[in-house]
């Protein structure tokens, strides 16, 4: 991708009404300071004849502050700490970290 990509990411990540302050750590490293989107869908998980109505906690994080998420490190934000779960995903511009996490 090129740089006018990666600067409308930055732009959209740094605009307040679209990006949230959050802290990121991971485990031996120092907690830091990063951008990230936070979505917060509801989700209908199956299991066995019954279906669940449960609300997730995704966010993606730019790999720029961020360059190999791991489940076990934790975001957190507004005061509420999040644990990664699973792999991280990239985008295909492999600018975008895509984290599921739970609180």
């Amino acid at each position: 991708m090129g740089d006018a990509f990666k600067q409308a990411i930055d732009t959209l990540f740094s605009d307040p009404r679209l990006g949230w302050d959050a802290v990121y750590i991971s485990e031996g490293s120092d907690p830091r300071e990063v951008r990230v989107f936070w979505h917060r869908p509801d989700d209908v998980i199956g299991f066995a004849d019954t279906r669940l109505h449960t609300t997730t906690a995704i966010f993606d994080v730019r790999i720029t502050e961020v360059a190999a998420p791991q489940a076990g490190d934790t975001l957190v934000i507004q005061g509420e700490t999040f644990v990664i779960q699973g792999t991280p995903k990239r985008d295909d511009g492999r600018l975008i970290w895509t984290c599921e996490a739970r609180s």
